[in-house]
């Protein structure tokens, strides 16, 4: 009995200590709650008297904010000119052409500079503009245009040059995925692409920049991944010094057989003639004559070749070399000896471009440090001249990600140029070029800005109606039609 009292007693004194705890907690939960609210309700009113909010933004806002101003900066731009109005750059054009080796003129990009590039940009792009790709075309491999309306037909008469040549190459190893072939029977040539052009400024350009400048512009092309396959990598010597080039480059600057209509003479034959007559020419004028060489991806390669064969040719003629994404090209003698030769070369790369770090991924410039317990590797890659050096992320409307093409692509080159104004510095506000012509063959825009990828082709693929109603190839206009070249040293420039 007395057991059962005391049992009674205990379970009475924890039930009584479990209800005062309760009230404790629920009278303490209840006065922090009202606390709670009461700062709630005066932070909430502080927000809207401020006009604020105090919820953290997540990252799908921000992302939203983000592209939602990248659309407001294209679409503010949508009735501005796509470029920069020309400037007098008569008593600069040294500098512009790289005489210091474009020292202080890079980073922060200098705008004349910037402009200038460009230009020369658009004069490689325009060699993929103008190719034929339609492998289902008897003229694939070819350019659409003749040389009066090239830059008319491209919209780049607005530059003031004059196409003089076309140049044609071909290859004595098997490359087929740098150069184009038909897959019809009865082509304009079996062996040859076209690839590039020479042009020269006219009387009003000439002024403007100081000099009659002529240009020399390289097709490359925008399949990295597929030619570093085909690329043979094995230095080749040039001439007779020690001067080493990649074989496969070497072979399509020189190849040539009597037996093709387009190469009976190489690319370099047919580039160096003209040349050598537009120089001539003039200089009997008394003109003050510059030779500009560009290209993007194999044509920047071939423009090293090209300046090289040159500066031999006209030891005392400034010689500057424009390139965008080309890979490297020989080893360090040829670097030297382009050096010596007073040769200026001026290397756009992107940092996640592929091409640029090819050949020689590992075994490149930078043993050089090792030199001096190895000696001078002649067997290893070197890259040549200043470099201005890109970066995907810096423009608001690229895309991130691993699109190699897309990356590589000219079109992409020359948006981050016309946004570039320094290596700590934001892309340009005021950039000119339509943004638009970055997906011309490529997929890199934001999708904000709701441009389609590869948007650039011919009208229903070049299909026409015929009198019928039938969808058929139309034949070239006959001024459209390749011809070979024609191989005279006394032709009137």
């Amino acid at each position: 009995m007395a057991t059962t009292t005391v049992n009674h007693h205990r379970l009475s004194s924890t039930t009584n200590r479990h209800r005062i705890t309760s009230s404790f907690n629920e009278s303490t939960l209840n006065d922090i709650n009202n606390f709670s609210n009461k700062s709630i309700r005066l932070a909430k009113s502080i927000t809207n008297l401020l006009n604020l909010s105090i919820e953290k933004p997540s990252l799908k806002n921000l992302l939203q904010r983000f592209n939602q101003n990248v659309v407001v900066q294209a679409d503010s731009k949508l009735d501005l000119p796509t470029s920069s109005p020309k400037e007098d750059i008569s008593t600069l054009w040294r500098q512009i052409h790289g005489g210091s080796d474009w020292e202080n003129l890079l980073d922060p990009l200098h705008h004349l500079l910037r402009r200038e590039i460009i230009k020369y940009g658009e004069f490689a792009q325009a060699t993929y503009d103008a190719f034929d790709f339609d492998s289902f075309s008897e003229y694939c491999g070819s350019c659409l245009y003749n040389q009066q309306s090239f830059f008319n037909k491209l919209g780049l008469e607005k530059h003031g040059y004059d196409v003089r040549r076309y140049v044609y190459a071909m290859s004595q190893y098997e490359i087929p995925r740098w150069l184009e072939k038909s897959y019809v029977a009865d082509t304009w040539s079996k062996d040859s692409n076209w690839m590039g052009y020479v042009a020269v400024s006219d009387d009003v350009e000439t002024r403007r920049i100081g000099r009659r400048d002529v240009v020399v512009a390289w097709r490359g092309t925008v399949l990295p991944s597929e030619w570093y396959e085909d690329m043979q990598r094995d230095l080749e010597p040039l001439g007779h010094d020690e001067a080493k080039v990649e074989r496969g480059f070497l072979s399509i600057y020189k190849s040539k057989r009597v037996t093709t209509r387009y190469n009976k003479t190489s690319a370099s034959d047919q580039v160096m003639g003209e040349l050598k007559r537009l120089v001539k020419f003039y200089k009997e004028r008394g003109e003050e004559v510059s030779l500009t060489i560009t290209g993007h991806s194999l044509g920047g390669a071939l423009a090293l070749l090209n300046a090289y064969e040159a500066s031999i040719m006209f030891p005392t003629l400034p010689i500057s070399v424009i390139s965008f994404g080309a890979p490297r090209v020989g080893n360090i003698a040829f670097r030297d000896e382009l050096h010596h030769k007073g040769v200026k070369a001026l290397r756009i790369t992107i940092k996640q471009d592929l091409v640029p770090r090819m050949p020689g991924i590992v075994f490149n410039e930078t043993l050089q440090k090792f030199d001096d317990l190895t000696g001078t590797l002649e067997w290893v890659y070197h890259h040549v001249g200043a470099e201005l050096k890109l970066d995907v992320r810096a423009s608001p409307f690229l895309k991130r990600g691993s699109n190699f093409i897309g990356i590589h692509h000219p079109e992409t080159y020359l948006h981050l140029i016309d946004g570039y104004v320094s290596s700590t510095s934001p892309f340009r506000p005021d950039a000119k070029r339509d943004v638009a012509l970055v997906n011309k063959y490529c997929d890199m825009l934001v999708n904000e800005l709701r441009i389609p990828p590869c948007w650039y082709q011919l009208s229903n693929k070049g299909l026409v109606s015929n009198k019928v109603g039938r969808m058929v190839r139309p034949k070239r206009s006959p001024e459209d039609i390749p011809s070979p070249p024609i191989e005279e040293e006394n032709l009137d420039v």
